[in-house]
C-alpha cells in the first residue's frame, strides 16, 4: 500500500483521488493546505485522517510514502525539496518546476536521496499516446503536425473584471505557455526529442501573462505548428501529415480519439477505449514505478521533462516574458 500526501486542495487534487481509488496499492493518508480547516474541509470528504499546515512536519510524519504536489506552479520546486530530502516520493503536477535549473537540482536530490521524482503528464501516459507512437509508420514520411489545445479558462472572465487569480499573474509561473501549450510541447518531444530550432509568438495580456500563443519546433524534415490558448477554445482537431496519409486526433492532451486516414481518403479508427480519468494511467505508472524500486518513469522520465523545461525557457525568451524564477 502506497500511502500518499496532498498537497493542494482544488479541484485537480480530487480528481487524482478519484483516480488512485480504482488502483488497489493506493491510500490517501495526509493533506495539506495552508489553512489547517481548509485541510480538514478537503479531508473530511474522503476519510483522511492526518491535516497539515506545515509542510515539514507532514514530510517528517512518518504517515506518508509519497506525496502529490498540485499546488500553484511556482511553488513545485520548494515544496518538493522538503519531501525529496526527506525520502518522500514526488510525484508533481505539470510544470514540473518554473525553470530547467530548479528542476536539475531535484533530479541531484532524487538520485541523492534513492527516491521517485515524476512529473504528471497526463497525455504521454494515455494508452492512445502509445498507439500513436506505434502507427506513425502509416503516414509515411511525416512532413508537418499541427498539434491544437485551446480552452477558455474559467477564470478569464474574473479577469477581465480586474480580479486577478493566479492562473493569469506571473509571479505563480502561470499563463497559457505553462498551462496549456506545455500539453502540445512534452508529447512532441517524448515522440521526436529535441527539436532543432524553435520560433513562438503570443498575445500578452494587460499587465499580465500570456493568454495565447502559437510556437514552431523545427524537426529535420518536418514543422510542428503549437496552437494553443486560455482566452479562446477550438473545435479543430490535431494532424499528423505524411506522404501516405494523416492521424486525426481529437482532444490532443488526453487523446481521445485516433483515426487515420489514407491518401486516397480511406478512414480507420485505431484508437483504443480509454479511462474517463486520464490521471488513473500517469498514477499508475507513478505506482509501478516506486515499487520496483526505480526513481524514474519508464515514460515521464528526467530527460522528458527537463527537454520540455528548456523549450518554455526559450519560448519565453522569444515571445519576451519572464518569471520571477527566470532571474534565480
Amino acid at each position: 500500500m502506497l500511502r500518499f500526501g496532498i498537497v493542494g486542495t482544488s479541484w485537480i487534487s480530487d480528481a487524482f483521488i478519484e483516480a488512485g481509488l480504482r488502483i488497489e496499492d493506493f491510500r490517501v493518508n495526509a493533506v495539506y493546505s495552508r489553512k489547517i480547516e481548509k485541510a480538514k474541509e478537503f479531508g473530511l470528504k474522503y476519510n483522511i485522517e492526518n491535516y497539515y499546515n506545515d509542510l515539514e512536519k507532514m514530510a517528517t510524519s512518518k504517515n506518508i510514502d509519497a506525496v502529490y504536489i498540485a499546488s500553484p506552479n511556482s511553488l513545485h520546486f520548494e515544496q518538493a525539496k522538503i519531501f525529496l530530502k526527506n525520502k518522500i516520493a514526488c510525484f508533481v503536477e505539470k510544470p514540473i518546476t518554473s525553470t530547467s535549473k530548479e528542476l536539475k537540482i531535484l533530479i541531484n536530490l532524487a538520485k541523492e536521496n534513492d527516491i521517485l521524482l515524476m512529473e504528471g503528464m497526463m497525455t504521454t501516459q494515455t494508452p492512445n499516446f502509445k498507439v500513436l507512437k506505434d502507427n506513425l509508420l502509416k503516414v509515411g514520411n511525416i512532413r508537418k503536425i499541427i498539434g491544437i489545445f485551446c480552452q477558455y479558462s474559467s477564470k478569464y472572465d474574473r479577469f477581465k473584471d480586474g480580479i486577478y487569480t493566479n492562473a493569469f499573474d506571473p509571479k505563480w509561473s502561470n499563463g497559457s505557455l505553462m498551462d496549456i501549450g506545455i500539453y502540445l510541447i512534452e508529447p512532441i518531444v517524448a515522440l521526436f526529442g529535441k527539436p532543432l530550432d524553435i520560433n513562438a509568438s503570443c498575445t500578452i495580456l494587460p499587465d499580465s501573462i500570456d493568454g495565447e500563443g502559437n510556437i514552431i519546433l523545427k524537426y529535420e524534415n518536418f514543422n510542428v505548428n503549437l496552437i494553443y490558448s486560455k482566452i479562446a477554445n477550438s473545435y479543430i482537431p490535431s494532424e499528423i501529415q505524411g506522404e501516405n496519409g494523416s492521424i486525426i486526433i481529437e482532444k490532443w492532451s488526453q487523446m481521445e480519439e485516433l483515426r487515420f486516414v489514407g491518401r486516397s481518403g480511406e478512414e480507420e479508427i485505431i484508437s483504443l477505449e480509454q479511462e474517463d480519468n486520464k490521471i488513473y494511467y500517469e498514477l499508475k505508472n507513478f505506482i509501478d514505478t516506486y515499487k520496483s524500486g526505480k526513481i524514474e518513469s519508464n515514460i515521464n522520465n528526467f530527460e522528458l521533462s527537463l527537454i520540455t523545461q528548456e523549450i518554455l525557457e526559450e519560448v519565453r525568451k522569444i515571445m519576451g516574458f519572464s518569471f520571477p524564477a527566470d532571474e534565480n
